[in-house]
């Protein structure tokens, strides 16, 4: 069942004060770190097996050990730009246990040496930045942050900065890019920004929930962190579900646990008198799972790897036999197309093209040929562009046709959806 680690205060209201944190074991964590030496803090990390929980799943401990020694200043930046369509376990753990991340960051900036932070919020995010920037009134009143820390000789300081609403600015050197004021585009790796980040300076980019678990190693130790989740999976982590469930919602669970656990015991299964037809497993550029899949595979990176696809940044999306797939891929396509920062050119044209083909089946001008097309643009996209995005536009495409092609065959030829036995035309007159 649930494991609540990171979430066990989730419900308390109180937890999003300081002083309610604090009643509630806060802040205890960074003075156990003070006394640590912050190498063994990062070979703990390293240790403890813990994984980026925004998407890539690259282990955080290992990330951290890329700076370079070399006397410069570095900087620690929180990817709170949740942008992946399906994702809101990071707004979730911003607005009801924002001082969890801002400890889980003091932590790792000692670990790492960093004496300046940056928490990047994505622009919509209202809610979050305003108790964010309260949580950072109080730390710093508290001297939580700001000059010797606690008495510990360590000095830092924390900032907030809103993105405005640009999805490209997820992935970390865009994210670099906007921070220091230019356009939000990803820039080539390498130099990667553990060596040239920030500033040119070395820079380390976590997400939320890696940051706040951080605090979690501290506490209970490499063996006790691990007595969660499985051997390369290890820990807990947020999944977002959503769709046509009973109960969606975030849920904290041991790595490895199967999905068919979560989606029929802890979301309550299907809505009455529906049927599992697929799953999108972590997040809307993750290739999709068919309902027989899902119900095999496991919440782990391994386990989702052997079923081609990816656990991604954790967002479950469950769709049932009253989903149209090819209204669903219009949806994912428009979506890829908008956001594409135009840097690329398989991107900037591809999702574009993708966007035009998927929406001329609904319209009901296309061709079965363009089937084919829909899948040469995508295998062109893959693996040649500067950052994932335009994989993230051709993954599902690829996977929705593979899995689901005669809904796709049927629309060309009936011009109606299988599924709603209407067509876009007669949905929008």
């Amino acid at each position: 069942m649930q494991v609540k680690v990171l979430s066990e205060h989730y419900d308390k209201p109180e937890f999003q004060g300081l002083e309610g944190y604090k009643k509630l074991g806060g802040y205890v964590e960074l003075e156990k770190a003070f006394k640590m030496d912050p190498k063994q803090i990062i070979e703990d990390v390293k240790a403890a097996g813990l994984r980026g929980r925004g998407g890539a799943g690259f282990p955080t401990g290992v990330k951290w050990g890329f700076l370079p020694d070399n006397g410069e200043p570095r900087y620690l930046l929180c990817n709170a730009d949740e942008g992946e369509p399906g994702t809101f376990k990071d707004r979730m753990m911003m607005e009801r246990a924002p001082h969890q991340l801002i400890e889980g960051m003091i932590i790792s900036s000692f670990a790492i040496g960093s004496k300046k932070s940056y928490i990047y919020v994505r622009g919509e995010y209202d809610e979050s930045i305003r108790i964010l920037t309260k949580a950072l009134d109080e730390a710093y009143k508290a001297g939580m942050l700001g000059k010797n820390i606690l008495g510990s000789g360590f000095d830092h300081d924390m900032d907030i900065y809103v993105g405005a609403g640009a999805y490209i600015c997820g992935e970390e050197t865009a994210m670099i890019s906007s921070l220091e004021g230019y356009k939000g585009q990803p820039k080539l790796k390498p130099p990667f920004p553990a060596i040239e980040g920030y500033l040119g300076k070395p820079t380390i980019v976590n997400n939320v929930e890696s940051l706040a678990a951080v605090k979690y190693i501290i506490r209970d130790g490499v063996e006790g962190y691990r007595k969660h989740g499985t051997e390369k999976s290890a820990g807990t982590k947020l999944f977002s579900v959503s769709g046509n469930v009973v109960k969606p919602g975030n849920y904290e669970i041991p790595l490895g646990m199967p999905m068919k656990t979560l989606i029929n015991d802890l979301c309550g299964g299907m809505k009455p008198g529906r049927q599992l037809k697929a799953v999108i497993p972590g997040g809307s550029s993750t290739p999709i799972l068919t309902a027989e899949e899902a119900m095999k595979v496991n919440m782990d990176y391994e386990s989702m790897a052997e079923f081609g696809t990816f656990l991604g940044s954790g967002a479950v999306i469950v769709i049932d036999d009253s989903n149209c797939m090819v209204d669903l891929l219009g949806v994912l396509m428009h979506f890829y197309h908008h956001e594409s920062c135009g840097q690329c050119t398989p991107c900037r044209e591809g999702t574009g093209w993708l966007n035009k083909l998927v929406a001329s089946i609904y319209k009901g001008e296309a061709k079965m040929t363009d089937l084919e097309l829909i899948n040469g643009i995508s295998n062109h996209m893959m693996g040649k562009t500067i950052c994932a995005l335009s994989d993230a536009a051709a993954m599902p495409a690829l996977s929705f046709l593979k899995k689901f092609r005669e809904e796709f065959e049927f629309y060309i030829r009936e011009g109606k959806s299988k599924v709603k036995g209407s067509s876009y035309a007669q949905m929008h007159h």
